[in-house]
């Protein structure tokens, strides 16, 4: 290798074929005669080979073909059917109907029935024990407030509703409610005071039931 390049390079080493190998080769082009198709010899083709193709019709009768008429038969066809319905052998019957009046389980209950029958009852008591045992469980759950217990409550009810009615009296004087403070305030006692009166109305009664599934803040 000399002065840093090389002296052989193959026919696509490089980007594409070297200059002037894609130029046309004017000996090759096309000849007469080489794009024709090949055609089926003219004497091997014959019309009967057409005539089954195609399938024609029928020839017409010619003018001397004519029908035979004036032909006249002895023959009674009415005596004939008679005598030949007489003489034939009735028809049996190809297929005898089933009579389901006869089989041997009419009018009984199918086993399945009483099977079904069965399942849904043994469901229906399942489901009947269950909400047995639900319905012990929450009374279980229930059980009365002592006397001493329900007095108690009143008292301490009524004590708070005292404290309340202290602090509403001290609003009283207010001619005008001119703050949003003063307005809910007013409001939350009215609301507290009427809410002790209808907790001290429920204590009041003769039996009162303690429900341990209930939230704590209804009775």
């Amino acid at each position: 290798m000399e002065g840093g390049a090389h002296y052989h390079k193959n026919v696509a080493a490089t980007f594409g074929q070297q200059k002037g190998a894609l130029k046309p080769d004017t000996t090759i082009f096309k000849k007469k005669g080489t794009g024709n198709p090949v055609l089926i010899a003219k004497t091997s083709v014959s019309k009967k080979m057409y005539e089954e193709e195609y399938n024609k019709r029928a020839a017409v009768p010619l003018k001397d073909e004519r029908p035979i008429h004036g032909l006249v038969s002895d023959k009674n066809f009415i005596v004939a059917n008679a005598v030949e319905a007489i003489l034939s052998a009735p028809a049996l019957p190809s297929k005898q109907e089933r009579d389901y009046l006869k089989k041997k389980n009419f009018g009984k209950v199918p086993k399945y029935v009483g099977k079904i029958k069965a399942e849904i009852e043994d469901e229906y008591n399942m489901v009947r024990e269950m909400q047995i045992e639900e319905q012990a469980e929450k009374d279980r759950q229930k059980f009365l407030m002592p006397e001493p217990e329900r007095q108690e409550l009143i008292a301490a009810l009524k004590k708070k509703w005292e404290v309340l009615h202290i602090e509403y009296q001290q609003q009283t004087h207010y001619v005008k409610y001119d703050t949003l403070g003063k307005k809910n305030r007013n409001e939350a006692l009215m609301r507290e005071m009427d809410q002790i009166e209808a907790d001290i109305k429920k204590l009041n009664k003769n039996y009162i039931f303690i429900d341990t599934t209930m939230p704590s803040s209804m009775w």
